[in-house]
C-alpha cells in the first residue's frame, strides 16, 4: 500500500531525476559532436539532417545517461531531505532507512527495465541508422566555397579562379575556367564579368558569363600539328554539375553486421552459431592438409606403431630413397610444406576473424544487461551517500557523483578492453565494474542506516584533536 511517505519521496525524486538525465544526455551528445566536428563542419549539413543526427545520437547514449542520473538525482533527493533534518524526523518517527529507500527503489528497478527494452529493441535500430548516416555526412564532399583570387578544384574535372567576387556573392569578375582532361591540349574559357547562382533545384552550378573568350586545342595528343580554337562571346551560360556535392543516402542493410545492431534474441541466435565452428574447421584442416601429405592415406592401422601407441619412424631419409632422386624428393617436399603452411595460415586466419567476432557478440550481449543493472547498482551507492553528506542542491551531489561514475566509467572500459584482448572473459571484463561497486554500495548503505559520520568534517576534526592531544601528553611525559 502506498503511504504518503512514499509519494513524497518519489515527488522529491522525479524532479532532480529529469533535470540531471537532461543535462546528462546534453553533454554526452556534445561530446560526440566535439568528436566528430571536423567530419561534420563545412558539409553544408541542412536542419533537418542536423536535428536528425542529434536525435539518433541522443538515443544512444540514454542507457548511459541513465546511471549517471540516477547516481546524482538519488544524492540530491536524499542530501535535500538530511539538509532539511526531515531524514531524521523520518528516523525518529521509527522508519529505517531501507523502508524510506524502497519507493526509489522501485522506481529504480522500473527504470532500469525500461532501459533494458531500450537497449534491446530501440537503440539498435538507432545504432544501424546513425553508422549509415555518419558514413555519408564523413564521406561528403564539403560545401562548395569559391573564393576569389584561388583556383577551385573541387568540381570534377574543372578548375574555376575568381578575379573578384562582389559583396553580394554572385556578381563576379575576371573569371577564368579551366577544364581538366587528360589530354595535353588546352582548353578553358575567360570573360570579364559575370553571375554565378545556384539553379533552384541546387544540382548545378550557373555561370552566365560577359565579354569572354572559349580556347581550346583539338587534334592528336602524340603530335605538334592541332588545331587552335578561339571563340569570342558576349554572353555565355555555362553549367557545373554539383551532384556530388548532394549528401547521398546508403541503406541501413550496409551496416546491419555489426553487433551493435542486433537484440538479445539476434546475439543469442549468432553466438549458437559461431560457438559450433570448432569441428567444421577441424574437418576443413583435415581435407586441405591431406590432400598436400600423399603419405597420409597409408597411415592405417597397418602402420608401424610404438608401445605407447605412437607411430614408429621407419627409418632416416637417406635410407629410404635413393641418391638419383633425392634432390628432386627434397625440392617436392619443400613446396608441399610451403603449401600446407599457407593454407593452415588461412585457416587459422579465417577461425581467429570468427573468434573475434564472437568475443564482440558476447562482449554486446553482456552489455544490454550491464548499463541495466549499473542503474540500481549507482543507486545503491547515491541514495545512503546523500543521507550521510547531507547537502542538497548541485555542489557537493555533483562532485560526488562525478568522482562515481568517473570509477564506475572506468572500470567499464577498462573490463571491456580487457575482454576484447581476452586477458578476461566478456563475463568477468563486462561485470568488472559492477562486482567492484556492489561492495560500495552495501558498506554505504550500511553506514547510512547506523548514522555514520563518514563524511562529517566535525567528526574527523575531532578525532584528529584527540589523537594530537593524546600524542602531546604521552611527549610530556615522557619528558618529566
Amino acid at each position: 500500500m502506498i503511504k504518503k511517505l512514499d509519494i513524497l519521496v518519489v515527488r522529491s525524486f522525479i524532479g532532480p531525476f529529469l533535470a540531471t538525465f537532461l543535462i546528462a544526455l546534453f553533454v554526452l551528445v556534445m561530446q560526440f559532436f566535439w568528436l566528430y566536428i571536423d567530419d561534420l563542419v563545412g558539409k553544408g549539413i541542412d536542419f533537418g539532417t542536423l536535428a536528425y543526427l542529434t536525435g539518433l545520437v541522443a538515443i544512444t547514449w540514454v542507457p548511459l545517461a541513465l546511471p549517471l542520473a540516477l547516481l546524482l538525482s538519488s544524492i540530491m533527493t536524499f542530501g535535500n531531505l538530511g539538509e532539511t533534518f526531515e531524514i531524521v524526523a523520518i528516523k525518529a518517527a521509527g522508519i529505517p532507512l531501507s523502508r524510506f529507500m524502497r519507493p526509489l527503489l522501485i522506481v529504480t528497478v522500473i527504470i532500469s527495465g525500461i532501459a533494458f527494452l531500450f537497449a534491446n529493441n530501440i537503440i539498435p535500430v538507432a545504432q544501424l541508422k546513425l553508422a549509415a548516416l555518419q558514413y555519408d555526412i564523413i564521406v561528403a564532399k564539403p560545401a562548395f566555397d569559391i573564393k576569389e583570387g584561388v583556383f577551385y578544384n573541387k568540381i570534377e574535372g574543372n578548375i574555376i579562379k575568381l578575379g573578384k567576387k562582389e559583396s553580394d556573392d554572385s556578381t563576379i569578375k575576371k573569371i577564368v575556367i579551366f577544364k581538366k582532361t587528360y589530354a595535353l591540349q588546352d582548353n578553358l574559357i575567360t570573360a570579364e564579368s559575370g553571375i554565378m547562382k545556384v539553379t533552384p533545384d541546387k544540382k548545378f552550378l550557373e555561370f552566365k558569363l560577359k565579354d569572354g573568350n572559349s580556347y581550346e586545342e583539338k587534334g592528336p595528343r602524340q603530335t605538334i600539328q592541332t588545331d587552335f580554337t578561339r571563340t569570342h562571346f558576349d554572353t555565355y551560360t555555362k553549367l557545373f554539375d554539383l551532384s556530388t556535392f548532394q549528401m547521398n543516402r546508403t541503406k541501413d542493410s550496409a551496416f546491419i553486421y555489426d553487433p551493435k545492431m542486433l537484440s538479445v534474441r539476434q546475439l543469442n541466435t549468432t553466438i549458437d552459431s559461431l560457438e559450433n565452428l570448432g569441428p567444421h574447421y577441424l574437418k576443413r584442416a583435415k581435407v586441405e592438409i591431406n590432400t598436400y601429405l600423399s603419405f597420409a592415406k597409408y597411415m592405417d592401422s597397418t602402420w608401424p606403431k610404438t608401445d605407447t601407441g605412437f607411430l614408429k619412424s621407419v627409418g632416416s631419409l637417406n635410407q629410404l630413397i635413393p641418391d638419383s632422386v633425392k634432390r628432386y624428393v627434397q625440392e617436392r617436399s619443400l613446396s608441399q610444406l610451403g603449401t600446407v603452411t599457407n593454407n593452415v595460415n588461412l585457416i587459422y586466419d579465417d577461425y581467429k576473424t570468427r573468434q573475434d567476432s564472437l568475443l564482440k557478440h558476447e562482449i554486446e550481449w553482456h552489455r544490454k544487461f550491464t548499463l541495466s543493472v549499473a542503474c540500481i547498482v549507482l543507486f545503491l551507492i547515491g541514495a545512503p551517500l546523500g543521507s550521510i553528506i547531507r547537502k542538497g542542491g548541485l555542489g557537493t551531489p555533483l562532485v560526488f557523483a562525478i568522482v562515481f561514475f568517473v570509477l564506475f566509467h572506468l572500470l567499464n572500459t577498462f573490463g571491456e578492453k580487457f575482454a576484447k584482448s581476452n586477458v578476461m572473459s566478456p563475463l568477468a571484463g563486462m561485470w568488472l565494474s559492477t562486482l567492484v561497486l556492489i561492495p560500495i554500495g552495501f558498506f554505504l548503505t550500511y553506514k547510512a542506516m547506523r548514522d555514520s559520520q563518514l563524511f562529517n568534517q566535525e567528526f574527523y576534526y575531532r578525532t584528529f584533536k584527540a589523537i594530537r592531544t593524546f600524542f602531546h601528553h604521552k611527549k610530556k611525559k615522557g619528558n618529566n
